[in-house]
């Protein structure tokens, strides 16, 4: 059972996802809050699998307070819901450790499955690109770039910070193989043969990984 809480200051949001799965046997909501605090202290006493987070949580000073969480939390993930454009918030919102990005625009379903998809084991789909595209925003398309998991996002993070392939199996518990195996994965993704390409192209894209 995926353990769901709802942090959005908007009464008939907690309403609504509340009937989404109100006779759903893989998504429970175990909480909800309408405040930044009531999310922080119920992370710290309860078990939950996802969040699902509006950006304009009163309380909530910069997206910042995101990456804070996710530190703190690690494996909670967080889905953004929310009315801001995804065009200007979605990839910072995965950058700073949400999982992905929705557009309250977005029909139920598309909520519901991401739900689904986020609070399972597996990897983790950018569903930020994905809303983007729904949403009919005018997104350069060179943004549009493949899926990172969670571990692969922390590779690359470590690689442009010129990280040998040594060093990140160390920081990330992980063999020197895995890691090789990340990195390959890694360029084959944001095609490029080598890391100069990699951060040229991260570069281009404005895509901040530092």
């Amino acid at each position: 059972m995926i353990r769901v809480y709802v942090a959005d200051p908007h009464p008939i949001i907690h309403k609504g996802i509340k009937a989404i799965f109100r006779n759903s046997s893989e998504v429970t909501i175990v909480g909800k809050g309408y405040h930044f605090r009531d999310m922080y202290d119920f992370l710290n006493t309860k078990k939950v699998d996802l969040v699902i987070f509006e950006l304009e949580l009163p309380g909530l000073r910069n997206i910042h307070a995101l990456r804070k969480l996710k530190d703190k939390h690690p494996k909670v993930r967080f889905l953004i819901f929310s009315t801001l454009k995804a065009e200007h918030y979605a990839i910072n919102s995965l950058k700073f450790g949400a999982s992905g990005f929705l557009s309250k625009t977005s029909p139920f379903k598309r909520l519901k499955d991401a739900v689904i998809q986020l609070g399972s084991e597996g990897t983790v789909i950018n569903y930020a690109t994905e809303s983007m595209m729904f949403t009919g925003s005018e997104i350069n398309p060179e943004i549009l770039f493949e899926e990172l998991s969670d571990r692969e996002a922390q590779v690359l993070r470590l690689l442009i910070h010129g990280k040998k392939n040594i060093e990140i199996a160390a920081t990330l518990h992980l063999s020197e193989k895995t890691v090789s195996t990340y990195r390959t994965r890694l360029m084959k993704k944001l095609d490029v043969n080598n890391l100069v390409e990699m951060i040229s192209k991260l570069q281009h894209l404005n895509l901040d990984m530092y």
